[in-house]
């Protein structure tokens, strides 16, 4: 029986290329062992880039940036709640919390990424070493834990851990959580047959170590701007390995939603840093469910929500904006936010106005519009139209806007980066060695198209696409909904129809396929939500595969 060990913090890299740990002394009657690991020389650091609203932000502290109206340099300005009773909290907070305070809270050029977000490492973590001090210094403080927490643990340990010795017969064998991977059904990824791992393929892998780090990013501004700050953290992560004299030439990123976008931006710039990219649930083609927030308010239900996730649904509306006035004063004018709407090559058309008549007892909905035809970003800066993306005069409670153009300008200009993001920036680009997993599941409906319905009144009335496109807003409900005059005679009551189309409860199956043909495989995984997408067990275990696998095409 070999004697027993206890595990010491993790080992120190040294810039003389020395490694050095600490401990502390214990009495003589305590014979358990200390042990330090020590990893290889050879390092492809794993950085996760989380998706919006997944970065903990705060009031900008450098002179450089503008001074925020309402906060206080350092002051929280988001952070995305950690459990249920934190998320009521939250939720009370900010119901009270008005357009004007929403907009000047929320301005992107008077924030600045926050790493002092909550770290809650399990207990096992003492077991590999781990501490909290160690992590905060990769930056996992900048993201919101409960989203991204166990994606950052479970790679921290599962990466670097691969072979253990057997304490009975004194032989190698693999540790479990990769035995793990290995027997998955490649069904549970949304695939018949995969290339499975091999004993071999681990020991190719086992030849680097793995440190793993977050990467936030101030997703109100431009993803062009966010893939700008990724590309400073990765050459930063590479020098810091460089210069304590080990071998660090590529990494791994693994991104979360908008992330990818932001990914995909930096990998074009830096194809030569970067080993491999794993998108996961990213809006590849942009989501309707942006226009339905932007134009209507947070949804607080869904078909396929539990009662219990109805109530939740109900909370995250609050803190999100549950009215068109709380959500376009702060996404009307954030590039960011714009970049997630359906781009110019989401299928379309995606935005119907649909009357409902009843016939034979029965309700039977006709759609009688269909948009966008053609670029889609014309309709965006349609701010006229009753069934506008933006009312201009939502758009600046706080006033910030002022001169000739004002909040249409700002509008305007905003829409025009996200045209640019898209057709320029992105295109159709993905790095050559690229995996992507998204949601098409019955059981997370999402918006694949956003309907404005309302009820025929028999009136007598005749409704036509021309009548019904040039019919004049007279007002917005306590809901979302929009009050229209159709030929200056006829009022109808459009609300925004329910989620449509299987996904992942926020980005639909069209948009998470979009990478089809353009990746190394695409897998369609059920049964995560968006914002859960890596709290998913089968997720994880595919992570693990896939970084095995991107790992093989080193030389």
């Amino acid at each position: 029986m070999p004697d027993p060990t206890r595990p010491l913090p993790n080992l120190v890299p040294q810039p003389d290329g020395s490694w050095t740990g600490r401990t502390v002394l214990t009495p003589t009657s305590f014979t358990t062992r200390g042990l330090f690991t020590l990893p290889s020389s050879k390092v492809i650091p794993v950085i996760v880039v989380p998706g919006i609203m997944g970065t903990n932000l705060r009031a900008a502290t450098s002179p450089a940036k503008r001074a925020n109206e309402v906060l206080s340099p350092g002051e929280p300005a988001w952070r995305a709640p950690n459990g249920t009773f934190e998320g009521l909290n939250t939720a009370r907070r900010w119901r009270r919390i008005d357009p004007y305070r929403r907009e000047n809270i929320l301005d992107p050029g008077t924030l600045e990424v926050d790493n002092r977000g909550d770290i809650h490492l399990p207990l096992e973590a003492r077991n590999y070493g781990t501490t909290e001090a160690e992590v905060r210094q990769r930056w996992w403080g900048e993201v919101h834990w409960d989203s991204y927490g166990a994606l950052l643990y479970g790679l921290h340990v599962g990466l670097n851990h691969t072979f253990e010795m057997d304490p009975l017969d004194n032989v190698r064998v693999i540790c479990s959580h990769w035995k793990a991977v290995m027997e998955c059904d490649p069904v549970k990824w949304g695939v018949r047959n995969i290339d499975k791992l091999t004993e071999p393929e681990l020991e190719k892998y086992a030849g680097y170590y793995y440190p793993v780090y977050a990467c936030g990013y101030n997703w109100l501004d431009s993803c062009e701007d966010s893939a700008r700050w990724l590309r400073q953290r990765i050459e930063r992560i590479m020098a810091f390995w460089t210069e304590r004299k080990r071998e660090c030439k590529q990494v791994i990123l693994v991104t979360h939603s908008m992330g990818g976008l932001v990914a995909r931006a930096c990998a074009k710039q830096i194809p030569h840093r970067i080993l491999g990219v794993i998108h996961g649930a990213m809006p590849a083609l942009g989501a309707p469910v942006c226009y339905r927030r932007i134009a209507c308010g947070t949804e607080k239900w869904s078909p396929s929500n539990s009662d219990v996730d109805n109530v939740k649904a109900g909370y995250v509306a609050e803190i999100l904006g549950e009215m068109p006035k709380d959500t376009m004063a702060v996404m009307a004018t954030s590039p960011g936010a714009l970049q997630l709407l359906p781009n110019h090559l989401y299928p379309q058309p995606w935005l119907h106005i649909s009357l409902v008549s009843r016939i034979n007892n029965k309700d039977v909905p006709r759609d009688v519009v269909h948009l966008p035809v053609g670029n889609p970003y014309d309709m965006y800066r349609d701010l006229d139209a009753w069934y506008r993306l933006v009312d201009p005069d939502l758009v600046d409670p706080a006033r910030r806007y002022k001169g000739k153009s004002g909040a249409r300008g700002a509008t305007w200009k905003a829409i025009s980066s996200a045209e640019k993001f898209h057709r320029e920036t992105l295109g159709t680009y993905y790095h050559p060695n690229t995996y992507a997993f998204y949601g098409a599941d019955p059981a997370h409906m999402s918006f694949g198209a956003v309907r404005w319905v309302a009820r025929d009144p028999v009136a007598g009335a005749v409704f036509t696409e021309s009548n019904l496109r040039s019919a004049v807003g007279i007002g917005y409900d306590s809901t979302g909904g929009r009050r229209v005059r159709v030929e200056g005679r006829t009022n109808l009551h459009f609300v925004p129809a329910r989620q449509d189309v299987a996904g992942d409860g926020t980005v639909p199956h069209q948009s998470g396929a979009g990478p089809r043909g353009k990746v190394g495989q695409l897998f369609d995984v059920r049964g995560f939500d968006h914002q859960g997408a890596f709290n998913n067990d089968a997720v994880l275990l595919l992570t693990h595969h896939l970084i095995v696998k991107l790992v093989q095409k080193l030389p």
